[in-house]
């Protein structure tokens, strides 16, 4: 998981854009978009952090760094 590349996606992808990049590469298509990442595995990562900090910054109006935390804690809890 690179933050660059996530925080690039939430700013210049919209949340419609990075659902149908998700669902591409899970069906292990081509995203319309090019998604950075060593492989398709770290490629949904950094959708899917995209899309989690896009929804949480448009719930809770909070700004990028807010909840790229908020993600992070969540990712730190389920590894733990």
């Amino acid at each position: 998981m690179k933050m660059p590349i996530i925080k690039r996606l939430v700013e210049t992808q919209t949340l419609q854009s990075l659902v149908a990049a998700e669902q591409a590469l899970l069906e292990e298509q081509t995203p319309a978009f090019e998604v950075e990442g060593e492989d398709e595995g770290e490629q949904l990562t950094h959708v899917f952090a995209a899309i989690f900090i896009l929804n949480h910054m448009q719930d809770h109006g909070t700004e990028f760094k807010t909840a790229l935390r908020e993600y992070t804690a969540k990712v730190r809890v389920s590894i733990s």
